[in-house]
C-alpha cells in the first residue's frame, strides 16, 4: 500500500531487467522507476489472479573514470544521488504495487544514448521536479537501447567539462552511440572577454561533437527549452538571447542533426497559455508537499507532467527529423503535438517517497 525499493550492487554498465507483476488474488498497480526517479515502466495494472511479464533496459554509473584519477567531480548535493552509487535501485511505486519476480542480465549490445545537459535534462532526485531525461528511457523498446543520463543541475557546456563529466561520458562511449547536447539557460550568464553564443558556446558545441565523432558517436544537438514568460498578446518571449540560434548554426556548419525543442517549447507553452502552462512547471501553495512551508513559484523547471510533454516533443523530434534511432521507439508510441498537449486531469504521477528541501542549481 505505499512505494518501496530494491537495491542490488552492479558494475557500471547496461543491463536488461525483467519484472513479473502481479499477486495472485489481489489487484496490482505498479510504475517503476530506476535510480533518481528514472521512469522506466508506466503504471501496470493486473487483475485479481493475473500476472504481467515487463521488460526495460537500465543505465548504472559510477563517478569513476576507468584508469584515471581523479573521476567527476560531484557537487555536495550529488554525493547521496543513487544515480551515482555503485548500485542500481529500483523504485516500485503505485496505488498496489506488486512484484512477484525480478531478473537482471547484462546488456552489452544496446545502443548507449548518453545526455550531456542541465537542471533541464538532468534525473531530479526529489519531488516535485523532474526534467526530460528521466521521462524518455520508457519510450525505448528494452534490449535495444539504454539512457545515459550524465546532465546535472546547473551545468554549462564549459563547467560540464571542467566536472569531467564530458570526459566521463567518452570513457564508456563506444560505436554506435549517441550524445545528445542540450545547454543554454546557465550559459548565457557566464560573462568576460570572448564569452558568448557566437563565440565560447558556439566553440564548446563543436568542441563536443569532435570528441564524440572521435569515438565512433552520433552526436546530436537539442535547441534549449523556453522559460515560462509571456508577453502581452500570450506569446512567449524569448529569454535565452542568441544561444537557440548559435546551435542552429553549429548544426548547419558541422552537418549534425538538430531537434528544436526551442520551437517545440514555444508552442507548448502557447497552446497552454498563460494561466495553464502553471500546470507543467513547479508552481504550488505552500504545504502542497510534506515540509513546503514556502509557496513555489519557478518558471524554469518542470513537474512531471510537464518534463512528460517535453520528453513526448523529444521523442516527436526524433521521428520528425528521421533520426536513425527513432527505430528503437517502442511501437505503441503515439504521434505527438505539442500543439495539443496531452489533458493534466489524465495525468498518473504516483509521488516518490522524497520531497526536495532546495530548489536545483540554475534557472
Amino acid at each position: 500500500d505505499k512505494p518501496f525499493f530494491f537495491s542490488v550492487k552492479l558494475p557500471e554498465g547496461n543491463y536488461n531487467v525483467k519484472i513479473i507483476t502481479g499477486a495472485g488474488t489481489n489487484i496490482s498497480e505498479t510504475v517503476v522507476r530506476a535510480e533518481c526517479r528514472r521512469v522506466m515502466l508506466p503504471v501496470i495494472r493486473t487483475g485479481e489472479g493475473n500476472f504481467s511479464e515487463q521488460h526495460f533496459t537500465v543505465h548504472v554509473h559510477d563517478s569513476l573514470i576507468a584508469g584515471k584519477h581523479p573521476g567527476v567531480k560531484l557537487k555536495a548535493r550529488e554525493l547521496n544521488y543513487w544515480h551515482w552509487d555503485n548500485k542500481l535501485t529500483l523504485e516500485f511505486n503505485g496505488n498496489a504495487p506488486r512484484i512477484c519476480a525480478l531478473e537482471i542480465t547484462p546488456a552489452e549490445s544496446v545502443t548507449t544514448v548518453f545526455l550531456a545537459g542541465n537542471s533541464t535534462v538532468v534525473d531530479q532526485a526529489e519531488e516535485p521536479y523532474a526534467a526530460w531525461g528521466q521521462i524518455i528511457p520508457q519510450f525505448f523498446q528494452p534490449g535495444k537501447v539504454a539512457v545515459a543520463n550524465y546532465a546535472e543541475s546547473g551545468e554549462a557546456l564549459s563547467s560540464f567539462q571542467s566536472a569531467r563529466r564530458l570526459e566521463k561520458v567518452l570513457s564508456l562511449m563506444k560505436p554506435g552511440d549517441y550524445l545528445f547536447i542540450e545547454f543554454a539557460h546557465n550559459d548565457m550568464k557566464q560573462k568576460g572577454e570572448g564569452i558568448g553564443p557566437w563565440t565560447s558556446y558556439s566553440a564548446s558545441l563543436k568542441h563536443y561533437i569532435s570528441e564524440c565523432r572521435k569515438k565512433g558517436g552520433n552526436p546530436v544537438l537539442v535547441t534549449s527549452m523556453h522559460r515560462r514568460n509571456f508577453d502581452s498578446t500570450g506569446k512567449v518571449v524569448n529569454t535565452l538571447g542568441d544561444y537557440p540560434a548559435a546551435m542552429r548554426k553549429v548544426a548547419a556548419d558541422e552537418n549534425v542533426p538538430l531537434i528544436d525543442l526551442n520551437i517545440m517549447s514555444a508552442s507548448l507553452y502557447e497552446a497552454w497559455g498563460p494561466k495553464g502552462s502553471e500546470k507543467g512547471f513547479v508552481i504550488y501553495p505552500a504545504n502542497t508537499f510534506p515540509g513546503q512551508e514556502k509557496a513555489l513559484l519557478d518558471n524554469t523547471h518542470f513537474n512531471p507532467y510537464g518534463a512528460m510533454q517535453l520528453a513526448k516533443c523529444m521523442v516527436q523530434g526524433m521521428r520528425d527529423i528521421h533520426l536513425p534511432l527513432a527505430e528503437y521507439l517502442r511501437k505503441d508510441v503515439p504521434v505527438y503535438s505539442p500543439a495539443k498537449p496531452d489533458e493534466v486531469a489524465e495525468w498518473y504521477w504516483p509521488l516518490s517517497p522524497v520531497t526536495a528541501k532546495a530548489k536545483p542549481d540554475g534557472n
